[in-house]
């Protein structure tokens, strides 16, 4: 994928020494099931995006870890945590691989590509990361640093710790102070290998639903906390 690996170059500000690396990171697990099949299980790891999803997981904590450092130096290390934690989520990292319309450029068989695979908010969040470790392998940890810097820059400016308690806290809280009963989770399914499960969970409150995904119970819990907070404030706005 030439033009595209030019135009990923563009959006990372990376030049990149190896730009195969970006190629990987833009391949989904379900292009390699589909096209690579009778291929052996190291080549296949070696196409798909998951180990540099590892890879990019860890690179993120440490420079979301750094930048935060830097820039709330009068925060507790609860606050910077808080801080931290929101910033790495799933919700956020979607939003910015939304941002930089990372979809476009993932490889991703036909079966996702029928249930809406490059829209899907775990899938744009674990591309994001692929990409980061992308960027690490290539360069290391400076361009790493400054390409997450870059993508995060508004959200550093805005994100507060008050702003960035979890979701599930937020959730039990809001339904706490109308007088509703606290939340319940339901895992309605799960999907994948045992080494990268995605986790369907349903978010269930008195008067409505939500549902969200993850590579974990507890991500899936707070996407679907998330997004029921967002229909709880919809509801409340048209009331008013």
């Amino acid at each position: 994928m030439p033009t595209s690996v030019g135009k990923l170059e563009n959006l990372t500000g990376h030049k990149f020494l190896e730009p195969a690396l970006l190629t990987r990171a833009m391949t989904h697990r379900s292009w390699v099931y589909e096209n690579m099949a009778g291929a052996p299980a190291a080549e296949r790891h070696e196409t798909d995006n998951e180990s540099l999803e590892f890879l990019g997981d860890a690179v993120l904590g440490l420079a979301m870890t750094d930048l935060v450092f830097r820039r709330n130096r009068g925060h507790s290390e609860g606050e910077m945590t808080v801080l931290k934690h929101h910033l790495v989520s799933t919700a956020t990292l979607a939003k910015i691989g939304r941002e930089l319309k990372l979809g476009t450029f993932l490889r991703v068989g036909r079966g996702e590509e029928k249930t809406g695979g490059r829209k899907k908010e775990h899938v744009l969040a674990n591309t994001l990361e692929a990409l980061i470790g992308a960027i690490f392998l290539d360069g290391g940890y400076i361009p790493a640093r400054a390409f997450v810097g870059r993508i995060f820059a508004e959200q550093l400016k805005t994100a507060t710790p008050a702003k960035s308690v979890d979701y599930k806290t937020l959730l039990q809280e809001r339904l706490q102070a109308d007088k509703l009963a606290t939340p319940t989770y339901k895992m309605v399914k799960s999907t994948g290998p045992p080494h990268a499960r995605t986790f369907f969970v349903e978010a269930i409150w008195d008067g409505g639903a939500s549902s969200g995904e993850g590579n974990s119970i507890k991500s899936a819990e707070m996407m679907a906390a998330s997004r029921a907070l967002e229909i709880i404030g919809n509801v409340t706005n048209n009331l008013e």
